[in-house]
């Protein structure tokens, strides 16, 4: 016979939170040479806040699609305002970040040897996610990794703004067939079809509008940490080589002004 259970432990803030592992995962590399460089922890902290800010926006994302195809619009602005909520904590995570200076990151940067932000998969999957899809991505994520496996997954199905297209579809705005039907592995590109469907909205179903704005604010929003992600690294290193080799700040600054969502900004000098 087995002998008397033990009882569980109490669930505590630490074991749900799993704290003792959480803050065991800042290694910086300067410590191993018995040199610790002080803005490194920062350094370490501030990226691995981000990659859990980039999962729960990939979370939100999922489920505003869902809302949308669903037809649900007062749960799809819920979570566009989640989202656009966590952009903006995104955008301020930088100031915290400038606080570090040029001379303080390159008292370690070294030690990141190819290490480099090009190779955060949950950002591209966010760019995927909102409809980017660049298939220079997978040059850098590969099949043996879990990211790269999940961008190529996510390549191959509807992204929000095909999800968003299908919500208006649905509220009668004879969106047309080509575009909800359009080979969705493939950048966005604009449509005068699908803009003139977009201005009836705005036009004529204010619950449309709204939901047509939210996505003009996400588009924003992401652009705006794209700006101050750009400012922070020129900053930061000037015009170097970013680590891993990347282009750096010339690189960044190309991507800058590029619609996710190309038809909502084509229609704003007719509204």
């Amino acid at each position: 016979m087995s002998g008397p259970r033990q009882p569980a432990k109490a669930l505590t803030y630490s074991s749900y939170l799993a704290l003792d592992e959480l803050l065991t995962l800042q290694r910086p590399k300067s410590s191993e040479t018995g040199e610790p460089e002080h803005d490194e922890l920062l350094f370490i902290i501030i990226h691995q806040v981000y990659e859990l800010w980039f999962k729960q926006i990939n979370h939100e994302i999922l489920n505003l699609q869902s809302a949308l195809e669903e037809g649900d619009a007062p749960s799809a602005l819920a979570s566009f305002k989640r989202v656009l909520t966590i952009l903006k904590i995104l955008v301020a995570q930088v100031d915290i970040l400038e606080t570090m200076t040029p001379m303080s990151f390159g008292s370690f940067r070294e030690r990141l040897e190819s290490a480099s932000g090009f190779q955060s998969a949950q950002f591209r999957e966010t760019e995927f996610l909102l409809g980017h899809r660049d298939p220079r991505v997978f040059e850098h994520h590969t099949t043996d990794t879990a990211g790269g496996r999940r961008l190529r997954q996510l390549v191959t199905e509807p992204s929000l703004y095909d999800s968003f297209l299908r919500f208006l579809d649905q509220r009668g705005l004879d969106v047309p067939t080509e575009s909800l039907e359009r080979d969705v592995s493939q950048p966005l590109a604009a449509s005068e079809d699908v803009q003139a469907v977009l201005l009836a909205a705005y036009r004529d179903d204010h619950l449309a509008e709204a939901v047509c704005e939210r996505m003009v604010d996400l588009d924003e929003g992401l652009q705006e940490w794209r700006y101050r992600h750009v400012k922070m690294v020129e900053r930061t290193i000037g015009s170097k080589t970013g680590t891993g080799g990347s282009a750096g700040t010339a690189y960044l600054k190309k991507t800058l002004f590029q619609p996710l969502f190309p038809d909502l900004w084509a229609i704003r000098d007719r509204l």
